[in-house]
């Protein structure tokens, strides 16, 4: 079994269970505990973890839910709400957008007045919730459901065929050195799509995000228009990713779920 899949196959049991063993791991993909070890530690790095004696557990209050799941995920709600008002102050009536599959991108689906705007989105929740604004124009791409998406297939192939203004998208890590990442090839794919043709990429991101990075880059940080996040990101993470000339965008949050500084 490749390290990829052995680091795929750990996060996929973290979800599940919350916590893994270094023993039975070894058992599983008949490797050298040692081996397990190294694998973990490269995992902890990433900030997707935290090691323990003889095993590992979730990284708590860190990243989202690292594989799509049929209930947006929930962590960060105020962030992500705040994060979703600053994007829709970048939106104009006759634009042409993308809302990639989210709960980020969710919450501006939700904040998206009825106005003449085209719409792509794979993400079923953000169809549902655009489909009674007879204002907006709806483009869904092709495929298979695999949970809340549209996935899969050179249907949709036919997106580089098309104009769009700016792209609103999610990820699930942003790191210096990995660039935009994620756990999912066939979603890296269609986000790679998206990145292709549009003019302007906004990632909505959440402070928990940076310095993560997942098994699957699908995209590097020059690519970027802006970084909408939230006003938990410390000075330190803002200022060394805008050292690089990345446009950051910071919402505010309500007075009462303001965070202490420095809490990433």
């Amino acid at each position: 079994m490749l390290a990829a899949e052995r680091h795929r196959y750990i996060l996929e049991k973290l979800e599940q269970n919350g916590a893994v063993k270094v023993s039975e791991l070894s058992e599983q993909f008949q490797v050298t505990e040692k081996t397990v070890r190294e694998d973990l530690e490269k995992l902890e790095e990433k900030g997707l973890l935290r090691r323990t004696h003889g095993g590992a557990v979730l990284e708590q209050g860190g990243e989202d839910s690292l594989l799509p799941l049929q209930i947006p995920n929930a962590k960060h709600q105020q962030e992500k709400a705040a994060i979703a008002e600053l994007a829709l102050t970048c939106i104009e009536p006759n634009d042409i957008i993308a809302l990639d599959a989210g709960s980020s991108t969710l919450e501006l689906a939700k904040l998206l007045p009825n106005m003449p705007l085209t719409v792509l989105t794979n993400d079923l929740l953000i169809i549902r919730e655009l489909t009674m604004k007879d204002a907006i124009r709806l483009v869904v791409p092709g495929g298979y459901r695999h949970n809340n998406l549209l996935i899969g297939g050179e249907s949709q192939e036919w997106i580089n065929r098309l104009n769009v203004h700016k792209l609103f998208l999610s990820t699930t890590g942003i790191h210096l050195e990995y660039g935009l990442t994620i756990f999912t090839e066939e979603l890296a794919k269609l986000k790679r799509l998206y990145m292709d043709n549009a003019k302007q990429v906004y990632i909505l991101s959440d402070h928990s995000k940076f310095d993560k990075g997942a098994l699957i880059t699908y995209g590097t940080l020059d690519e970027t228009f802006s970084i909408i996040t939230d006003e938990g990101i410390s000075p330190e993470v803002e200022n060394k990713y805008a050292a690089t000339g990345l446009r950051i965008m910071k919402a505010p949050l309500p007075k009462g779920g303001r965070r202490g500084k420095g809490k990433v």
